[in-house]
């Protein structure tokens, strides 16, 4: 069997052998998916055989010995699986060394029974920032996403169409019975549900500010950056909607694939503008 060994940068070399030495030496995720499936069948009939020259089997432990080697298997492949996808994820000055063993081994336990290809790439863009950067994901986070449905995954990213860089990134909800959240797929419901499993916290009432904002600033819209431009020299405050993040939902919220909600730039613009901010770049005046 080839593995691709040779075909790695030194940081995906690391995290591979930290994988390895963390959850057992057995783990081979360079070698992914080069084993064939005759081969693989062939290993399992020679493990049950070996018991039977041992022990009496009956059927029902043949069964279940059986079940246990397929189960097993899929866990193999599903972690070996993550684990590819994050490979070319990995920046040159990735620190997989650093990596704590126990969080390394919480992960893989909690990801191995993924096998949707989506959520994969999600777990696979956890394991490559926390190579990139040790730290950055805690276990709580990993925790959570081991419970995440993906029907959940997949509100939560249209959610995240919605958000800012804002001295961190936050949804700006401002009137839910706006077509720009309607149509969109943003309802009360919707975030109601992902208050309740813990990806945010959904204030309808009052809403919330974000305060101590210099006379000049730069918020982002995905790649866009706006100017803006306060009265006051220092302490100025901007209403940044109904919805904040919860500690999760902000490590979540940048790798969930989320994508810009079309005219979503312009309203919270206008919104800003009726507000009485002054925006420069790309928006000297008001949008028509």
């Amino acid at each position: 069997m080839q593995n691709w060994i040779g075909e790695l940068t030194k940081p995906a070399i690391v995290l591979i052998e930290k994988v390895s030495d963390a959850i057992g030496g057995g783990f081979r995720p360079f070698q992914i998916k080069r084993v064939a499936r005759a081969e693989a069948e062939a290993d399992r009939i020679k493990a049950i055989t070996q018991i039977e020259t041992q022990i009496e089997i009956t059927d029902l432990t043949r069964r279940a010995l059986g079940r246990f080697l397929i189960e097993e298997s899929k866990k193999q492949d599903n972690m070996e699986s993550i684990t590819s996808k994050a490979l070319p994820l990995l920046e040159d000055g990735s620190n997989p060394q650093e990596i704590s063993d126990d969080w390394i081994t919480n992960f893989f336990d909690k990801c191995r029974l993924i096998s949707d290809e989506e959520m994969q790439a999600l777990w696979a863009k956890v394991l490559a920032g926390e190579a990139n950067a040790p730290g950055k994901y805690s276990k709580r986070t990993v925790n959570f996403l081991g419970s995440l449905d993906k029907s959940d995954a997949v509100l939560f990213a249209t959610l995240c169409g919605s958000v800012w860089f804002i001295g961190g990134y936050v949804p700006l909800i401002y009137d839910l019975e706006s077509s720009i959240y309607i149509d969109h797929g943003i309802s009360f419901d919707v975030l109601k549900h992902l208050d309740d499993i813990g990806l945010l916290r959904f204030e309808g009432l009052t809403g919330y500010k974000r305060m101590g904002i210099p006379k000049r600033i730069t918020f982002f819209y995905y790649s866009s950056p706006i100017n803006i431009e306060f009265a006051n020299e220092e302490n100025n405050v901007i209403e940044i909607g109904k919805v904040l993040f919860s500690k999760t939902g902000q490590e979540l919220g940048p790798i969930c694939d989320s994508k810009p909600i079309p005219g979503f730039l312009d309203y919270v613009i206008k919104y800003w503008i009726k507000k009485g901010l002054i925006l420069s770049s790309p928006y000297p005046r008001a949008p028509e």
